[in-house]
């Protein structure tokens, strides 16, 4: 089997005026106005189900006025916007299956049910939540029949015998497209890609110090479970690190087709060798301007353990041939 699983709202109130924010709300006041509790507008957002657009002010995300006007204008508004964002448990889900709880985690390890959200309860334990609606389509479908009672086949127990559980790489496969959905820069999408591995493979993919500090401005933020390096946070941050072999694999070559098309689309910035009048002649300087000599602050160099060779020997040299 392959790995790859791939109420009515309150009246509006005047907007400030300008590009974005004159013709959109911010996220938590949209989420009133579509009758949905911020974990429920979260997941609509993530699923795709309700457009944002970035802030021209800075500020994060919005949402049009227009996306919310065809919302509340669709038929069966509220109750099948709730229904589509509705997210079950264990327990929940395999009643809405009709099927018991071991057999409803099997599928799950399987990667035949695919995980929308997770949170790490008190005992430190993953709880994983599916979307009701995918649940039922999976139960409808005559072809899961097989599935759902009798044995399960022998190729599917042997691979849950070796220890498959497909969830957390189902999950990271899901969230990656709610980062990529999300992304409106080049790098921005590399930077998403990114965020799914870990820093020893991210080095070894983009070499450039310069790239590497780029990426990292765009990395999206994780979301928050526990504060932060508490036991909860660690285990959510190995969640969203991929772990096998062939993931990592795929990964790393997105994310060096990611960095080569954002290359082209714009280079990363990096200080540049400036020339600047010295008691001597004319001298080069990193990140130094030529009109004032303060460092450039929009392109400032990584930690010097990350300048690349070249570039630290040719500044010696340069130093050495002026001293």
């Amino acid at each position: 089997m392959s790995g790859n699983t791939i109420t009515h709202g309150v009246a509006p109130v005047d907007e400030p005026t300008g590009t974005t924010r004159g013709a959109s709300v911010a996220l938590h006041r949209a989420a009133r106005e579509l009758g949905l509790r911020r974990s429920e507008f979260d997941l609509a957002v993530q699923l795709g189900r309700v457009r944002t657009v970035p802030d021209d002010g800075g500020g994060g995300r919005r949402v049009p006025r227009g996306e919310i006007d065809r919302i509340r204008a669709s038929d069966g508004f509220p109750e099948v916007l709730r229904a589509g964002v509705r997210a079950v448990g264990t327990t929940e889900g395999a009643a809405l299956m009709d099927v018991t709880t071991a057999r409803f985690t099997r599928l799950a390890r399987l990667g035949l049910l695919v995980p929308v959200k997770f949170y790490v309860n008190r005992y430190r334990a993953v709880v994983w939540l599916y979307l009701a609606e995918e649940l039922r389509q999976f139960r409808a479908d005559g072809r899961n029949t097989a599935l759902l009672k009798g044995r399960t086949p022998e190729g599917l127990r042997d691979q849950l015998e070796e220890g498959l559980d497909l969830r957390p790489r189902n999950w990271r496969g899901r969230h990656l497209g709610f980062l990529l959905r999300q992304a409106d820069d080049p790098w921005a999408r590399a930077a998403a890609i990114a965020s799914l591995l870990g820093a020893a493979e991210i080095s070894d993919v983009v070499t450039d110090p310069y790239e590497r500090s780029h990426l990292r401005r765009f990395r999206p933020a994780p979301a928050t479970h526990g504060s932060p390096g508490s036991p909860a946070a660690q285990l959510a941050e190995e969640l969203l690190t991929a772990a096998d072999p062939d993931e990592v694999d795929w990964l790393r070559s997105d994310l060096a087709a990611a960095v080569d098309t954002a290359r082209r689309h714009r280079p990363a910035p990096r200080p540049a060798l400036h020339a600047v009048p010295g008691p001597r002649g004319p001298r080069s300087v990193q990140g130094e301007t030529a009109q004032s000599g303060r460092p450039e602050a929009e392109h400032p160099a990584p930690p010097e353990a990350e300048h690349p060779r070249w570039l630290s020997g040719l500044i010696g040299r340069l130093w050495r041939r002026d001293s």
